[in-house]
């Protein structure tokens, strides 16, 4: 078994390495330029998506569709992913983390914009669109829609499924263990924990598209809140090394850093690679999930619905893995040779007691709302191959998995879900170039034929 996963760790570690790499962030840079900087419209785009009212044609409010998004992106990547770049890449990981962020703008808007082109309605009268439909509407393509439907569901079970319940009950272990609570009951309260997530899930994910959007509307500013307020809490406190932070942030990620402390050293190569490659995978600009939801989005046009779902990848990325990455560099932890998930506890710990507490409840939420998207995206991968008669078994399959993952790591399902997830990525970014005309013709058609002070109102 474990050669398998040494095979399986060695594919994945090429699928998210250097071709991947520069075939995601050459297509966010190609379509920025293409799209005329598609990014200068990302006030307006918040404004829009911060509007709940329901208009046009669709199942969702546009604000729950950004939500639902965004509780599958924003996620264990936030935290630990960051984490990950910083102790690999040095402090210069950041700044290429967050470029990663602002280019990837452009793709969001464009995989969502087709998305919402391309939708149709099943059986049941329910909207639905995603890039499957893309490639079989847009490009003629259905194999490749079924390739990518395929990836999508199992790639859901995976990495938003299983992965993600255990790290609520792995959080929660280590938690009780460092109170002294013994082996056996740690692992029984795990199990407890395995059914209480499991009905929770149920809940909502049985309820359909609709119940997921409301409740995601509730829960993902609260934990964005949460979180961003704690960081920027953390950094008020050491504001004095702000300065000299940022400073090294830019510096480093131009010239490398030497090693210091426990910290061995990287090269700009390293700080490329790791910042680049764990800003690609947070805001999964390009990726194609996010789009499944956009495309049930009730909107006037694709622009708009494209406008709203950009602003997920500036709150991911922009926002929330550049402050993650700001605290952690600040604390000057990352010296001391820690890594992932240990470094930025440690970094959280500079809040003494309520610092642990933040950082726990955030990622509680950030890994359950991750379940809730992912469920949605897998779903609607499986009704592409099977029809909807998959819905409710795929739902309850679903809730089954997230009690086994709550108790049970299985390495194995993981990379070959991280696998799928990556390979998700080549069709999908197929069609946004393929349709390149398609996107700049509805862009200029609901934006850019209107003077830039009369956008607003054509879209409102």
């Amino acid at each position: 078994m474990e050669g398998v996963n040494d095979i399986l760790s060695k594919i994945s570690d090429f699928v998210w390495g250097y071709p991947l790499i520069i075939l995601l962030m050459g297509t966010h840079i190609y379509l920025t330029f293409r799209l005329k900087f598609i990014q200068r419209f990302v006030p307006l785009a918040v404004k829009i998506s911060l509007k709940r009212k329901r208009e046009g044609k669709g199942d969702i409010s546009q604000f729950g569709a950004l939500s639902t998004a965004l509780a599958a992106t924003v996620g264990t990547g936030n935290i630990v992913g960051v984490a990950t770049a910083v102790s690999a890449g040095g402090p210069g990981a950041v700044l290429w983390m967050w470029l990663t962020g602002v280019f990837g703008i452009s793709t969001k808007y464009s995989e969502a914009l087709l998305s919402v082109k391309f939708r149709t309605k099943n059986s049941k009268g329910e909207t639905i669109g995603g890039p499957m439909f893309v490639l079989e509407k847009g490009l003629k393509a259905k194999w490749l829609g079924f390739v990518f439907a395929f990836l999508c569901a199992f790639a859901a079970f995976g990495i938003g499924c299983m992965v993600q319940a255990n790290a609520i009950s792995s959080m929660i272990k280590e938690t009780l263990i460092h109170y002294n609570v013994n082996k056996s009951n740690a692992e029984f309260v795990v199990i407890l924990v395995g059914f209480i997530l499991a009905a929770l899930t149920a809940v909502v994910v049985l309820g359909g598209i609709k119940w997921i959007a409301s409740f995601c509307e509730r829960i993902v500013p609260f934990m964005v809140i949460i979180y961003v307020f704690g960081c920027l809490i953390l950094l008020a406190v050491h504001f004095d090394k702000l300065p000299s932070t940022i400073a090294l942030i830019f510096s480093s990620a131009f010239t490398g850093q030497a090693a210091i402390g426990g910290f061995l050293g990287a090269g700009v190569k390293e700080a490329m690679r790791y910042g680049i490659a764990r800003g690609l995978f947070s805001n999964e600009s390009g990726l194609g999930s996010a789009p499944i939801v956009a495309a049930c989005a009730q909107t006037k046009n694709s622009v708009r619905q494209a406008l709203v779902s950009m602003t997920g990848t500036f709150w991911d990325t922009v926002v929330i893995c550049a402050l993650t990455g700001l605290v952690l560099v600040n604390s000057g932890k990352w010296k001391e040779g820690i890594n992932g998930a240990a470094l930025t506890k440690e970094a959280f710990t500079d809040l003494s007691y309520f610092g642990p507490m933040v950082l726990s409840l955030s990622l509680f939420f950030f890994v359950f709302s991750t379940i809730l998207g992912w469920e949605y995206y897998g779903e609607k991968g499986a009704e592409f191959i099977f029809g909807e008669k998959c819905q409710k078994p795929y739902r309850i399959l679903w809730v089954v998995f997230v009690f086994i993952g709550s108790t049970l790591a299985l390495k194995s399902v993981w990379t070959f879900a991280d696998i799928a997830n990556g390979l998700m990525v080549i069709p999908n970014v197929l069609s946004l170039i393929l349709l390149q005309k398609v996107i700049l013709s509805e862009t200029k058609r609901f934006l850019y034929s209107n003077k830039i002070d009369e956008v607003d109102k054509e879209l409102e």
